[in-house]
């Protein structure tokens, strides 16, 4: 039972229905489903279909906006503190870079970044690099995480690293995903860690602060 209300949420979710979306989050939530299992098996699946299309141009900007706006709204009920949690695990400043204007998968994983503890500092979308670089060095934050959902922002990435050691800054790791950057591998985008679900980053984080990862 629980696993068609998954596969209705994602239809709700992929064809913009709110209402529907909520509802059967709820009844997800009833059943006793964790939110990380709602995320995974519900929205981030509608959202790999709506990135397949994206990748494939069968897709108009009404949509990603439908779909979008059913995304976090689900994301906002199963994470109903948002701001309100109190950061305590460090700083993640997030963006997708210049050239690229769709922001759903950062703003997803922004809520969950809040809700998991961490503080976020959102540059938004069509963010220049030297914007970026200039709240990096301000914020000074454990990592950085870069979202694409278009093949042309993938030479933008490439970029970051460099021109954050360019400016001394060799602290923060660098985090990518997304429906284009997905399809790279992290040595060719020059970043540290190349996720597959928001939830990927989160644990990366997590073993960052317990210092198991040696790179």
């Amino acid at each position: 039972m629980t696993e068609e209300t998954m596969k209705l949420l994602v239809e709700a979710i992929v064809v913009g229905d709110c209402t529907q979306s909520l509802d059967l989050a709820r009844n997800l939530c009833d059943s006793g489903i964790s939110a990380e299992e709602i995320v995974v098996n519900g929205i981030e699946v509608a959202m790999a279909q709506l990135d397949e299309k994206c990748t494939m141009e069968q897709f108009n900007l009404l949509e990603i906006m439908l779909t979008g706006r059913a995304a976090m709204e689900v994301i906002k009920f199963l994470f109903p503190s948002g701001e309100m949690v109190m950061a305590r695990k460090g700083t993640v400043v997030l963006a997708v870079l210049e050239g690229d204007v769709h922001d759903i998968g950062k703003n997803i994983l922004k809520m969950i970044l809040i809700a998991s503890g961490y503080q976020v500092v959102d540059c938004g979308k069509n963010c220049p690099i030297e914007k970026l670089l200039d709240v990096i060095e301000a914020e000074k934050p454990i990592a950085v995480g870069l979202s694409g959902l278009i093949f042309p922002v993938i030479p933008m990435v490439k970029q970051v690293k460099e021109r954050m050691q360019a400016r001394g800054i060799y602290g923060p790791k660098i985090m990518a995903g997304g429906a284009a950057l997905k399809q790279s591998s992290k040595e060719n985008l020059n970043v540290d860690f190349l996720a597959e679900t928001a939830f990927d980053s989160v644990k990366y984080l997590e073993q960052l602060a317990g210092g198991e990862l040696n790179e």
